[in-house]
């Protein structure tokens, strides 16, 4: 069995939690070609990230505090192939020659790999993640805004990005979300990129909320708009019969497999 880095060892054990909840260090071992000891030890320096808790015989994940928002780790792990899909999808909204923008998250990194290699135009972000996926590609103009980089997620926020968005007149946006829920809304985790937000969406033509079926019925601690403010959900699943009921009455459009 090819050795890997400790670096992707430990990964994929925080994969293996996303996936089933608990891990027991015996099968780790065996399927990762190392022993129970280094599994040990790989468990140990998670448990010291607070990315899960060890117990008897292996770990469980971590639970998040009530209203917070798991690591950029956590989040690039979890969903992996709810994310592709729904990246996919939102993907197809854009236009060749379109304005778009591409909001921060592991969604929308996923949706910014997903455009067409054929799309050409203008894709405005608060993401470095998103801006570096795209850098590259023949045809796109990729702008940045300014402003205070956070940890992680690689988000961009404060004044100057208000302002930037706030000059901008996109056709389309795809934005990431801390949840969605029937009575509360778009809400997110943190209070400066909400205020992006909320201009992004005052701005811009027509807006995609990008947020897998975990996130459904969750609210967060901000609040961004309500359901009525945005034009459609993309999703890897039909919302709950609250939320979709909701969507309807709000007028917003709903985008599943």
């Amino acid at each position: 069995m090819v050795s890997v880095l400790p670096a992707q060892r430990r990964q994929r054990i925080v994969e293996a939690l996303a996936l089933a909840g608990t891990v027991r260090t015996e099968d780790l071992a065996g399927a990762l070609g190392v022993s129970p000891e280094t599994v040990r030890r790989d468990l140990a320096i998670l448990e010291r990230r607070a990315l899960l808790v060890r117990v008897h015989g292996g770990a469980v994940a971590a639970p998040s505090a009530a209203g917070e928002e798991p690591s950029h780790l956590e989040r690039s792990t979890a969903q992996a192939e709810a994310k592709a899909v729904i990246g996919a999808l939102a993907a197809r909204l854009p236009r060749p020659g379109q304005t778009v923008v591409i909001d921060v998250g592991t969604t929308a990194v996923h949706a910014a790999r997903a455009l067409p290699a054929s799309f050409r135009g203008v894709v405005a972000t608060c993401s470095l993640l998103v801006a570096a996926e795209l850098a590259g590609r023949p045809g796109v103009e990729v702008l940045v805004s300014g402003g205070r980089v956070r940890q992680g997620d690689l988000a961009v926020s404060n004044a100057h990005t208000l302002a930037f968005f706030g000059d901008l007149r996109a056709d389309v946006a795809l934005l990431g979300s801390g949840g969605v829920d029937a009575r509360a809304g778009l809400t997110d985790h943190h209070l400066d990129e909400v205020a992006t937000r909320r201009v992004i969406l005052a701005t811009t033509a027509r807006t995609y909320v990008l947020a897998d079926t975990t996130k459904h019925g969750r609210v967060a601690a901000h609040r961004v708009c309500g359901l009525d403010g945005f034009s459609g959900l993309v999703a890897d699943g039909p919302p709950p019969p609250a939320l979709a009921s909701a969507l309807v009455r709000a007028g917003a459009e709903v985008i599943a497999p």
